[in-house]
């Protein structure tokens, strides 16, 4: 947006504290959770512009009668809306950054604890499924004594409904 610092200058206080919490000085004090609920916040605005923007712009195309003479009236809340996409995107690259980082961290801890001197083997395959342990039922049908009615019962419906079907 080539307007950038002056719609930052129109922007409520509470809405200018929230975009200065997205420069890179601010973000870079942060921890991989703080930043998440920074990005959390700056995307419910971003949304909440968005929404606001877009219900703005299908009114006015109602009043005007066309949406490329509505587009110029609408200004002011799609450059809100453009102002906290900038900043949700600086967030998004520092929520990635810092994602990278707990994940090599994360490897390098893992890799140190199995080069200690309590680990000299590493594990084996993995033993096939079907070889570890037998089964426990070889039979799986149910064998309650109510079973030979039920199965009477079930054929003798499908024998009376193709009755009715060869009737026709």
């Amino acid at each position: 947006m080539d307007d950038l610092p002056g719609m930052v200058n129109s922007l409520t206080e509470t809405e200018l504290m929230l975009f200065r919490e997205a420069e890179p000085g601010n973000l870079a004090g942060l921890d991989e959770d703080g930043l998440l609920e920074v990005h959390n916040r700056i995307r419910r605005a971003r949304n909440k512009h968005q929404k606001v923007y877009r219900r703005q712009a299908a009114a006015r195309v109602g009043e005007i009668g066309a949406r490329g003479r509505a587009y110029p009236k609408n200004t002011r809340s799609r450059a809100k809306a453009e102002v906290f996409e900038d900043a949700l995107a600086r967030v998004s690259e520092a929520v990635a950054a810092a994602a990278r980082t707990s994940v090599e961290a994360l490897r390098a801890e893992r890799l140190a604890e199995a080069r200690q001197p309590g680990n000299v083997d590493p594990p084996g395959p993995p033993r096939p499924r079907n070889e570890t342990r037998a089964a426990q039922r070889t039979d799986r049908q149910p064998d309650h004594p109510g079973l030979p009615k039920q199965r009477a019962s079930t054929r003798a419906t499908g024998a009376r409904r193709q009755a009715r079907r060869d009737s026709r």
